[in-house]
């Protein structure tokens, strides 16, 4: 990663911090821009353009709001235009279009927007103080349940974008040597123990969550008529006396420990070691800033690592890979391999116990 060697902003820094101050205001902006319309009207007229009034009278909107509006599109680069008359730019049809774009701006505004202003409060008291603009938890994952829709939506589409990308990638990895049997550790709503029980008709799962997560899992795997071959175990893994299930062929985490600070993660990798058989296979699907191809990428895992911060559960990160990887073998693992730009981004690790 060589995004964050040198500084490259010279005559043009103050300008940029002018940008970061009312970049909040531009946030805001591009969503109303894009929640009431505005960018999809602009974009039905393509290289033409047309004016406020008629995006106005079409949309029912006081021309007020719409001027003021792409005003704001202007600067933030959504839309071009002079004398009134505006045009979508191509950053504007991917804040209208793009289902990556869509998915991450839902994500911050519905879930971290507020929280975050309580960041140097998180920082200070090592917890999580933003948590309690969505509930009054613990951490977010007791509470996920509990959201209302829209932020149960946004914070699901979210998780989801991202790792349904690589489950179809990896399946043949993750199968590609013994298992009749696998711990789904942080089972989530379920997905990767569906993928697992598509791709292969003779495994048995056992999915691993809190217990009102696993209750949402579990409905659906009834859905699909698959609990004859899938079990549950409720935990909090944050308890160190909670003991994982025993003897199982492949045990998988998927975005999981990035759930978990330094010193819990080496806790739930020593339960996993041992739980394991020394056949065992352990594979760790996360993300890592440094391995990144692009800076956009970089900047979002950046990004999200101060969601869980000052939302999530106040001691978490996405970890650079050089602070992770002593991890594991601190909880007595070794790696066997690393595979990365999996889907969008991920990277596989595959593990074994320390003989």
């Amino acid at each position: 990663m060589d995004f964050y060697k040198l500084d490259s902003l010279s005559s043009q820094a103050k300008e940029e911090a002018q940008r970061l101050s009312f970049s909040p205001v531009a946030f805001h902006a591009a969503k109303s821009l894009r929640d009431l319309g505005i960018l999809e009207a602009l974009n039905r007229y393509k290289k033409d353009g047309t004016t406020a009034e008629n995006i106005a009278e079409t949309l029912q909107i006081d021309v007020y709001g719409i001027k003021v509006l792409l005003d704001m599109g202007l600067s933030a680069g959504l839309v071009i235009g002079e004398h009134n008359h505006y045009k979508i730019t191509k950053l504007g049809q991917f804040v209208n279009h793009d289902a990556m774009t869509r998915v991450n701006m839902d994500f911050v505004a519905d879930i971290c927007y507020r929280g975050l202003a309580h960041l140097s409060e998180s920082i200070l008291e090592k917890r999580p103080a933003g948590l309690k603009t969505l509930g009054n938890w613990a951490t977010v994952y007791e509470g996920l349940s509990q959201l209302d829709d829209q932020e149960k939506a946004s914070w699901f589409n979210f998780d989801h974008y991202y790792s349904d990308r690589s489950f179809p990638v990896i399946l043949d990895k993750v199968f590609s040597g013994h298992g009749d049997s696998i711990c789904d550790i942080g089972a989530n709503t379920g997905k990767w123990t569906l993928k697992c029980c598509e791709f292969n008709p003779n495994i048995n799962v056992t999915m691993v969550d809190l217990p009102q997560q696993l209750d949402i899992a579990y409905q659906n795997i009834c859905d699909q008529n698959l609990q004859d071959r899938v079990s549950t175990h409720p935990c909090n893994l944050l308890k160190i006396d909670t003991e994982l299930p025993n003897n199982h062929d492949i045990y998988w985490m998927s975005q999981f420990l990035d759930c978990f600070s330094e010193i819990e993660i080496v806790s739930i990798l020593s339960r996993v070691c041992a739980a394991m058989k020394d056949s065992s296979d352990v594979y760790i699907l996360e993300l890592f800033p440094d391995r990144q191809d692009f800076e956009s990428a970089c900047y979002t895992l950046n990004g999200t690592s101060l969601y869980f911060t000052a939302i999530a559960n106040g001691n978490s990160r996405f970890y650079m890979s050089y602070d992770f990887l002593p991890l594991i073998e601190k909880a007595g693992l070794h790696v066997v391999s690393i595979e990365d730009h999996i889907g969008l981004g991920h990277s596989l690790i595959h593990c074994r116990k320390i003989q």
